[in-house]
């Protein structure tokens, strides 16, 4: 007998061959915190201790967002005033502002007031049916505020965080001039100490060099952390290759990736991970390779890059229906970068990402006609429930 049992549902599995892996007039089953049936209502036999009646609404895996910077310190409103006066991204980042002015403000607070801050903020993806959140550090640059991060990371809760280290993400005032040595600091001092999921670095000019990045992978994979990689955005520095070559779960923003890249990614099984907010929020020009992506059958994920400088955005879905207008994605790509795309950018395609016997029971209900709905209406948030270990959170 399962635990519980959710009928008269419209089930988006995003598994098998259908558009959305669709299952109309279905149920789901849940034992024990995992999924332990899906398929048609009419098929299944075996009763459970609990009923739902889903009323119609359709049923999709819990949202995965591969890819934020949630826990900081402050704001960079100012910024933004800059730059809608012309200042661009990089001319803010060389005066000292930017991630820097983040760095500062994050290092001054304490672990408590990072964890409330980042959990207020929490709110929004939690109602959006959101169940995985990859959080990364990377606005401390020392050894302290880096680990500080981390833990407050990990305090979050309501999801699953998955947490990445980025102490390259760009130089500290103290190490102006001496990215050698910085990395060298991370690699030796601050690495030994991480407890992560994954490694990050930043590959740009305003960031780190391809050499001083595989410096830093290296020493990942000498403590067998998991690499990802901020690759391509502002220019072709060859991240994309980079982050192949190390066997990386993911690529993240690629804009400038050429083809090359994207055949190498293909090759190493590395998830594409599009941020249409950083690109909506810095007003770029230079389209990410989303048709060589689909060409070489690349993995797209999505993911809203929510940060204080580049892409304070905070919701999922509008990130689905940004990727749809500004990249060209369909409703049914968009859908799977939140959930079978975003979990398998994480490494977590074994236990989230679609709905399928054995996983994770962390599942969203929605008041909505079709699944494409998801991605069609901007600012709305349709979701009725959220489920999350078989267990109901939030009803609508």
């Amino acid at each position: 007998m399962h635990d519980a049992l959710w009928v008269n549902a419209q089930l988006a599995t995003m598994a098998g061959s259908e558009p959305y892996g669709a299952i109309r007039d279905g149920a789901l089953a849940v034992t024990d915190g995992r999924i332990s049936w899906v398929g048609p209502r009419s098929a299944c036999k075996e009763k459970a201790q609990r009923e739902h009646d889903a009323r119609g609404a359709w049923i999709t895996p819990g949202l995965v967002d591969c890819h934020t910077h949630l826990v900081y310190a402050g704001d960079r409103a100012a910024e933004f005033e800059l730059r809608l006066k012309g200042a661009s991204y990089e001319e803010i980042a060389r005066a000292g502002g930017g991630i820097v002015s983040t760095v500062a403000q994050t290092r001054a607070a304490t672990e408590d007031d990072l964890v409330k801050t980042a959990q207020a903020r929490l709110r929004q993806w939690l109602a959006e049916g959101v169940a995985v959140v990859e959080v990364k550090s990377g606005y401390g640059l020392d050894c302290e505020t880096e680990l500080k991060m981390l833990r407050a990371a990990r305090r979050l809760e309501g999801v699953t965080v998955k947490t990445t280290f980025l102490g390259a993400h760009t130089l500290p005032p103290e190490y102006q001039g001496r990215a050698d040595d910085y990395i060298k600091f991370v690699c030796e001092e601050v690495m030994p100490l991480v407890q992560a999921d994954a490694v990050d670095a930043f590959c740009e000019g305003i960031g780190f060099s391809p050499l001083q990045v595989e410096k830093l992978f290296i020493e990942a994979k000498k403590r067998r952390l998991p690499i990802k990689l901020h690759a391509d955005q502002l220019s072709d520095l060859g991240g994309a290759g980079l982050a192949a070559r190390h066997g990386a779960l993911s690529a993240d923003h690629l804009e400038y990736t050429n083809e090359a890249g994207v055949r190498a990614m293909a090759a190493a099984g590395t998830v594409a991970v599009l941020l249409p907010g950083a690109f909506y929020f810095l007003r770029e020009k230079q389209l990410p390779p989303v048709a060589a992506l689909r060409r070489h059958g690349v993995p797209i994920a999505l993911a809203t890059d929510h940060n204080p400088g580049s892409s304070p955005l905070t919701s999922l879905l509008l990130t689905m229906n940004l990727a749809c207008t500004l990249f060209r994605l369909a409703p049914e790509e968009a859908l799977a970068g939140v959930t079978r795309n975003g979990a398998l950018a994480l490494g977590m395609q074994a236990t989230h990402g679609t709905l399928a016997a054995g996983k994770q029971a962390d599942f969203s209900l929605w008041d909505i006609e079709s699944p494409a709905a998801l991605a069609y209406a901007m600012g709305a948030n349709p979701c009725a429930q959220v489920v999350r270990g078989g267990r109901v959170l939030q009803r609508g």
